[in-house]
């Protein structure tokens, strides 16, 4: 059990990390007028989720599940975050931008479960 909570927490780290500096590149190449990088990470986590959930776990041998806490509970739990994306929607409700807003919070949900289903596919065919 210690073994694995150090694994969540070293994939965490990581993914945090890889969150914050997406956020940043982003900002400074498209501007802070729309949360870009909370839907960037979350669009690629899910994508990743994809891959992962059906290329190591469901493909592979069986041998890769012990890499599921560090990968898909800590790395891309990390980088993924829902706290940010309901933070960002509601800043741009508050602003009065509603197209915005709502293009945000509807476009993350769909770009996602089109990421996570194109990760899942491209596991599927190369496995």
């Amino acid at each position: 059990m210690f073994v694995t909570m150090l694994q969540v927490a070293a994939g965490g780290a990581i993914g945090a990390s890889g969150r914050y500096l997406s956020g940043v590149a982003l900002i400074r190449f498209l501007g802070s007028n729309f949360p870009y990088g909370t839907m960037f990470v979350n669009v690629i986590g899910s994508f990743l989720m994809g891959f992962f959930a059906i290329y190591l776990l469901e493909r592979m041998d069986g041998s890769f599940t012990r890499y599921a806490p560090f990968l898909m509970t800590g790395l891309l739990g990390g980088f993924t975050t829902f706290s940010a994306y309901s933070l960002d929607a509601l800043y741009l409700i508050e602003r009065g931008r509603y197209m915005a807003a709502t293009l945000y919070m509807g476009g993350s949900v769909l770009v996602a479960l089109l990421g996570l289903f194109i990760g899942m596919s491209l596991a599927r065919t190369l496995a």
